[in-house]
């Protein structure tokens, strides 16, 4: 497909990528930027929408603790510069919320059948944390080490999280079912089938 039709996408790390890559259409091209955090998308946000003033430019970023997503854009991007063919998402509160979504899938994973997951997961106040607190009671014993922290450990994560709920997501992430259980990834979703942009 020509890179005419290209549209760059940014997104904090492995796993909102994987997300991504699954609710994306695949009727275009796309220039993937892996950033370091909201940190990073957020210093760089006046260039992305300077960018996006030729090429397409999707952003995905968390909540965390911000008050809301509206809140948020307007602090980074205030909506009189916000470029039309920009397309600014934020995951409520962290893109593990959207994971979690697909509430019998996941439980399915981690091997923790019975077990429920929160229906109302845009309303966990620290997904990432309740996510690792599932998997602490995990019967597999090499995904709840790669998810939860050493007991020595001072990481907030174990050492292959990015990597076990990526693998989720790309083998057993249901995006319909999650859209039920999330309003904000449902938005998300019809955002982009709604994103028309002209190149």
């Amino acid at each position: 497909m020509s890179s005419s039709r290209s549209i760059i996408v940014v997104f904090e790390d492995d796993l909102s990528g994987a997300v991504l890559r699954k609710i994306l259409p695949d009727k275009y091209t796309y220039i993937w930027i892996r950033g370091r955090g909201s940190g990073y998308i957020k210093k760089n946000i006046n260039e992305y929408n300077r960018t996006a003033k030729t090429v397409p430019v999707l952003v995905l970023t968390d909540l965390d603790r911000k008050e809301c997503a509206p809140t948020l854009i307007e602090d980074w991007l205030p909506f009189h510069r916000h470029n039309p063919k920009l397309l600014f998402r934020v995951a409520v509160r962290e893109v593990e919320s959207w994971v979690l979504a697909d509430r019998d899938s996941f439980v399915k994973f981690l091997g923790i059948e019975g077990t429920s997951i929160q229906a109302k997961v845009d309303e966990i106040d620290d997904p990432k944390e309740y996510l690792i607190n599932l998997a602490r009671r995990s019967n597999k014993r090499e995904l709840r080490e790669a998810i939860v922290p050493g007991k020595v450990s001072e990481a907030d994560h174990g050492p292959d999280y990015n990597g076990s709920l990526v693998q989720f997501v790309r083998e057993y992430w249901d995006m319909e079912e999650a859209m039920c259980n999330s309003p904000s990834l449902k938005r998300a979703i019809e955002a982009v089938e709604n994103f028309r942009p002209e190149w």
